[in-house]
Order: structure tokens, then C-alpha cells, then sequence
């Protein structure tokens, strides 16, 4: 994204601010829980504390000589970075590079006997397991009589609120969940998404998954009525190759959605039917991209990616990591017109995101008043508050 002097990228080094209580609070957290969540042996505690100690009080070190993504990061910013404070580089790229370490921390990378275990699965697991997704399951069933565009707007809500799901935004944010949501939106395109994908629809619906748990249960539902009702002839699901941001759903993460699915009964079992069988068929696809794990906002994508999403009928964003992403991680002014920030998407964008972080867009005059007289600055990052907004004509329109 080019330069902005208005709109400066965000840091973590303003004592009181919401990136620096990420870093100096939530990342030492993050590590205390990873740390008792495993019987991890020695070596792992000494590089969990080394990490506690580096993210806390010291630089930016260089990742080993043998990563297999050693050069991919150097072309992310990892070169510039090295040496510098965690927090005086942008926050997007220290959150992202926290948890690249973190798995080398734990000996995800390998090689060895913890090669590949998710640090973060016991996490994942308790919240799939509750009683409060069984609850979410069975009013899946009352939905089932109602006429379709009725049961659409249901579950596109329930996409979006799964977001206040997020675990990583739970650790500084506690009971969050309780709390009534906004009875209205800050932004609501709504309509303008579902003209992008009417009913008898041929195209292709790619939606770029964010947290695990009971934030994807409800993203695997919408995704399974858009197909099963018609309004996309294909699906693409995007998730992470590699756990990220405690929550951040993986394959793994989407099989056990689906396992969690079919247990279930009722409806939900219906549309873990429609799901499994269109994988099967191969008119819904999981696709775990390296960038999907880049410190760097979506302007950057590379070439393969940025030609998927312009074939697309529509890109649905979800979550607060994905809106940062296509934005810019930067202190808009909250009027700043949503489709200005995204014009470099190649096609059709919707983004689905609660209000976890400062940045913020597309935005009236007058609903960012009432917000700020209403909460000061607290609504912007509380999880209380919501959008629906939507770019429906893409970069190649524009030009």
C-alpha cells in the first residue's frame, strides 16, 4: 500500500495503547498458556522463555539457518527488521512473526517428535466441544421452515458474530462474549452481497476462513447453503498451512468442524451432508496459501492469489486479522471510504468483521459520532460492534 502520511501504519510502542498491550500483555499470556497446555520437555520451556524474554524486553532475532521459510520471511520484511524493538516495527508484522516463532519454539517445524502438533488444538478443541455449540447446533433446526432469503441473512449473521468467538481476542478482552452485541452494525452492505450472489448463481464464492472453533462452524454453514440453495456453483475455503494467531483455523481445524458437523443432529448433520459431499466432488475447496500467513496487507499478494480472487465471483473477508490485511494495518480516519482502501483487490470484496483493533473504515460522519459519545475510542476494539461492507466492482473494473 503506498504511502499515506495521513494514515500511518500502526506500531506497538505507545505505552497505553491497544497494539502495545498486545505485545507487552497478550503475547506473554499466550505463551504461559502454550507452555501448560503440553508436557513439553526442557529445551522446549528454555526457547518458550527466550521468546518471553525477546518479545518482552529485547529485538528482533533472525530465524535459524535450516527454516524452510527462512528466505520467504527475508522477503516479507525480516531483513529490515532484525535487531529493531518488537514494538517499533509495524504491528501487523510483529503479531505475525511472534507466532512464526512461537512454533519454532514448541518444535513445530521439526524435526523431531513435535513436528506438526498445533500448540493451540487443546484450545481449539474445548471450544468445539461445548455446550454452547450444541446450543448453537440445535437452532439450526428452526431455521429450516423459514423462506430462503430469511435462513440466508440468519446464517450470514451468524458468520459474523462467530467472530466474537476469537480465542486470542478473548485473553485481554475477558467476557467479552457475554455482553449484548450492537444492536445495529457500524456499516451493513448486506444487500450489495447478496446481488453479488443471487440465487441460480454460476460462480465462484472464496471465503477467506479466520478463527477455528465456533467462529468456522457457522462460516462452513453459510458456505453450505450458498451451494446447497444455488447462490454459488463452486466454493473455495482459505484457511492457514500453519497454526497462527492462537485461533486461526488450519485444515485440521476445518476436519474437525466437519467431524463435529456430522455428530450432530438435525440440520447441522444436513449440512455437514452438503459439505462432505461437495469436497467429494470437488465443488468446494480448502486451500492453505503461504501468504495466508504473511505479515503484509493483501495490496501485496502474490501473483497466483491475486489471480484466484479476480476469477472469483466474490472474496468474502472474515475477521479482524483479514480486514487489517485488506485495509492497510493503519490509523485511517474512519470516514476514509471503504472501496478507496481496497483498490488494489483484483475482484469483489465483502468483508465480515466484529470490532477487535483500531483500524477502521467506511465509516459516516455521523455513526462514528454517536460511537465516540457513546463509548470515547473503547468501541473500536471491544468486540461489541460489527460490519457488512462491501467492494463490488475490483481492481480490473475500476481501470
Amino acid at each position: 500500500m503506498p504511502d499515506t502520511p495521513f494514515a500511518p501504519v500502526i506500531l506497538g510502542n505507545e505505552p497505553g495503547s491497544f497494539p502495545h498491550s498486545v505485545l507487552a500483555e497478550r503475547h506473554p499470556a499466550i505463551i504461559r498458556q502454550v507452555r501448560e497446555a503440553f508436557p513439553y520437555g526442557p529445551g522446549q520451556h528454555t526457547a518458550l522463555d527466550e521468546l518471553l524474554k525477546s518479545c518482552t524486553q529485547g529485538t528482533v532475532e533472525p530465524l535459524p539457518g535450516d527454516a524452510p521459510d527462512r528466505d520467504r520471511w527475508h522477503g516479507w520484511g525480516l531483513t529490515e527488521y532484525t535487531g529493531r524493538s518488537w514494538y517499533d516495527v509495524p504491528w501487523l508484522w510483529s503479531e505475525s512473526y511472534f507466532y512464526r516463532r512461537l512454533l519454532d519454539a514448541v518444535g513445530w517445524f521439526g524435526p523431531g517428535a513435535w513436528q506438526g502438533i498445533d500448540p493451540f488444538r487443546p484450545f481449539k478443541r474445548a471450544e468445539l466441544d461445548a455446550p454452547e455449540t450444541d446450543e448453537e447446533l440445535a437452532a439450526l433446526d428452526g431455521l429450516r421452515d423459514l423462506p430462503e432469503e430469511e435462513r440466508a441473512r440468519a446464517l450470514l449473521h451468524g458468520s459474523l458474530w462467530g467472530n466474537r468467538a476469537d480465542l486470542g481476542f478473548r485473553l485481554s478482552a475477558a467476557g467479552a462474549e457475554a455482553r449484548e452485541p450492537a444492536p445495529a452494525l457500524v456499516a451493513d452492505d448486506s444487500e450489495t452481497l447478496w446481488s453479488l450472489l443471487p440465487p441460480g448463481g454460476t460462480g465462484t464464492l472464496v471465503l477467506v476462513a479466520d478463527n477455528a472453533g465456533r467462529e468456522l462452524v457457522p462460516d462452513l454453514l453459510l458456505v453450505a447453503h450458498l451451494l446447497a440453495e444455488g447462490r454459488a456453483a463452486r466454493a473455495v475455503l482459505h484457511v492457514k498451512p500453519y497454526p497462527y494467531y492462537v485461533s486461526d483455523a488450519t485444515t485440521a481445524d476445518v476436519v474437525d468442524a466437519l467431524h463435529r458437523l456430522r455428530a450432530a443432529p438435525g440440520q447441522a448433520a444436513e449440512y455437514a451432508r452438503v459439505l462432505w459431499s461437495a469436497l467429494a466432488d470437488g465443488r468446494l475447496t480448502v486451500r492453505a496459501h503461504p501468504f495466508s500467513c504473511a505479515p503484509l496487507p493483501y495490496a501485496a499478494m502474490p501473483d497466483d492469489l491475486r489471480a484466484e480472487f479476480a476469477a472469483a465471483t466474490l472474496t468474502i473477508v472474515k475477521g479482524d486479522l483479514n480486514y487489517r490485511r485488506l485495509v492497510g494495518d493503519r490509523l485511517w480516519p474512519p470516514t476514509t471510504p471503504f472501496r478507496e482502501t481496497t483498490a488494489s483487490f483484483p475482484g469483489p470484496v465483502a468483508a465480515l468483521r466484529t470490532l477487535k483493533s483500531d483500524v477502521i473504515t467506511g465509516l459516516t460522519a455521523a455513526t462514528e459520532a454517536a460511537l465516540v459519545a457513546a463509548e470515547g475510542q473503547d468501541w473500536r476494539t471491544s468486540g461489541t460492534h460489527a460490519l457488512i461492507q462491501v467492494d463490488p466492482s475490483g481492481e480490473v473494473q475500476r481501470q
